[in-house]
Formats: structure tokens, C-alpha cells, sequence
């Protein structure tokens, strides 16, 4: 499994000229809690950084040191932490915690935002790969089970004849039995 199957390919994107305050609103209008950085150069528009509903709570509220009015790009530093869309999931869980962060960037082929690949969303595949193991296992029991229920039908069909008693060569004797 990799990057390219996981990622969020619906990307929400602030300018690093708009307000914190544009930002917070956006995430909480578009139920997100990331927003790509993007500016305006003129080659085109391009990624500067990312920020999240974490970044802004330190920021502001934590650290009181910035405020509302500010611009998003103050709290990008141009460091991007990104993989192409063929990473394994593996190697993406490897980068997230090199870098200690909960979001990657995701590209294309030509190094273009494909999109965003979340802790959440390598949550859930682990876990998708995790309840298809003990799918497995529980098959496996099932299986297992059947087998031995259909093995102990075939011993209970089987018609053992045991010689009733004082046959066999015992009789009956007024004390018990005894053998001849």
C-alpha cells in the first residue's frame, strides 16, 4: 500500500498573506485541521509550508506571541516534508517520525501537490491490515472447528457393538462376575 492510495487528494489551501484568524475560520468552515501554504511567485503558485489547527493554538493562544491579524506565513518556516505517491506506508510512517510530524505532503510524478496523507489516515490502513489478520485467525478457528465437528459426526456414526454382559466368555456368578 502506498502514499498515493491514502492521500486526501482534496487539498484546502490559505495564501501566506491571509490573516491567522482566515485561516482558523477556513479549517473550521471546510472541517479540516491542516491547510497547504501556497504563494504567489512567477513561475506560478507553489507550496511554502503547512499549518494546522495545532500550529495555530500554540501560536496564538498558547504563546499569546501572535496575533489573529497576523500572516499565515509567519508560522511557516519553508521546510516541507513530503514524499511521492508510490512511498510505501511504511516509509511514510518512517518520515512522519524523522521529522516529527502528523501530516505529509503527497506528490506526483512531476513533484506537484497530489495531496495529504494524515496520521489518521495511516491510522486506519494500519488498521484496515491489522482487522484483516485476525480475519485470518478467526477463519482459521471457524475452519478448524468445522473439521472437528464434522470429524466427531463421523465417530458417533460408527456403530461399536460391545458384547452385552455375561458374554464374552464372563458369567454371571451370584457373587459378580467372574472369567472362565
Amino acid at each position: 500500500m502506498n502514499l498515493g492510495t491514502l492521500c486526501q487528494r482534496h487539498v484546502i489551501t490559505v495564501d501566506r498573506l491571509d490573516s491567522l484568524q482566515q485561516a482558523a475560520r477556513q479549517m473550521r468552515d471546510q472541517h479540516v485541521g491542516a491547510l497547504v501554504v501556497t504563494d504567489d511567485t512567477p513561475q506560478g503558485r507553489r507550496v511554502v509550508g503547512l499549518v494546522t489547527d495545532r500550529d495555530l493554538a500554540l501560536a496564538v493562544l498558547a504563546d499569546g506571541g501572535m496575533a489573529p491579524q497576523q500572516s499565515v506565513g509567519a508560522l511557516v518556516d519553508g521546510s516541507l516534508v513530503s514524499a511521492s505517491e508510490d512511498t510505501d506506508l511504511s516509509q511514510g510512517i518512517d518520515l512522519m517520525r524523522a521529522a516529527g510530524v502528523r501530516r505529509l505532503l503527497v506528490r506526483d510524478d512531476q513533484g506537484h501537490l497530489a495531496g495529504i496523507v494524515s496520521f489518521d489516515d495511516l491510522i486506519d490502513a494500519c488498521a484496515s491490515q491489522l482487522g484483516g489478520l485476525a480475519d485470518v485467525v478467526r477463519r482459521g478457528i471457524q475452519r478448524e472447528s468445522l473439521e472437528r465437528a464434522e470429524a466427531a459426526a463421523v465417530a458417533t456414526s460408527l456403530h461399536l457393538q460391545v458384547p452385552a454382559l455375561g458374554t464374552a466368555g464372563w458369567q454371571l456368578s451370584g457373587a459378580g462376575m467372574a472369567a472362565n
